[in-house]
């Protein structure tokens, strides 16, 4: 994982152990919609730039945590895409 449950905790300050497990999930989806998003199924990808793409990710992740009942999927790619914008190869 680029990010730990700790770091993600400390990002959406969160004290108490109860969303754990729901965390996890988001971390994991997080981090595959920021691969999918730069083209790639390789992890070590993510590691060429690791403050960029753990922005990515904890924003990503606070983003489905805070929106859970509401969110815009395609308004948070969106910010996701110009976050990774650099790391995107062309393609269409």
């Amino acid at each position: 994982m680029i990010v730990s449950l700790k770091e993600v905790k400390n990002y959406l300050r969160i004290d108490f152990d109860d969303d754990n497990k729901l965390l996890y999930q988001l971390i994991d989806t997080a981090q595959k919609l920021c691969m999918e998003i730069v083209r790639t199924d390789d992890i070590a990808v993510l590691n060429a730039d690791k403050k960029t793409y753990k922005t990515a990710v904890l924003y990503a992740v606070a983003y489905l945590y805070e929106n859970r009942e509401k969110a815009n999927h395609n308004e948070m790619k969106l910010t996701l895409r110009a976050l990774l914008a650099n790391f995107r190869p062309e393609g269409f």
